[in-house]
């Protein structure tokens, strides 16, 4: 078993975003310099600035979607956007209903768009919404890092 102070294995990870939007703009600068040029004349100063601040706003985009949105579960924590449970406080994944009101990890009032939450029983009794783009992936790891500990600790 890995130490809880040495880097442990990621048993299952959503990056949260991918990098490709911030070629949007760029693209856009291009479309629009090479229409510019077709129909003569063309100011390529200004469609780099162009491409370059629209590069420059969906890199910013991409980063922040990448660190609230990410989900990293490793043997002894998980990490939904900035919030982190250790895996000891979880005592269910299965069965578990979602009452009205329930905590949603991560800080948010909501999944993030494009996710599907997952009741955690907590060891406290209180039931969270966890969260993920892959819910059936997200649950199988759960469930298999719950069966493991449960059987270390019998």
């Amino acid at each position: 078993m890995v130490a809880p102070d040495e880097p442990a294995p990621v048993l299952f990870a959503e990056r949260g975003a991918s990098w490709w939007p911030v070629l949007w703009g760029p693209a856009f600068a291009l479309v629009g310099l090479g229409a510019e040029a077709a129909t003569g004349g063309g100011h390529p100063v200004v469609w780099l600035l162009t491409g370059l601040a629209l590069a420059v706003a969906a890199a910013v985009w991409v980063q922040a979607r990448r660190r609230v949105c990410s989900v990293e579960l490793t043997p002894f924590t998980l990490r939904q956007g900035r919030e982190v449970l250790p895996v000891a406080r979880i005592a269910a994944v299965t069965d578990v209903g979602l009452p009205a009101g329930a905590a949603v990890l991560g800080g948010g009032w909501t999944p993030p768009r494009g996710t599907t939450g997952l009741p955690v029983r907590l060891d406290t009794g209180v039931v969270v919404l966890a969260w993920a783009r892959d819910l059936a992936g997200l649950r199988a790891a759960l469930t298999r890092l719950l069966a493991t500990t449960t059987s270390d600790n019998a």
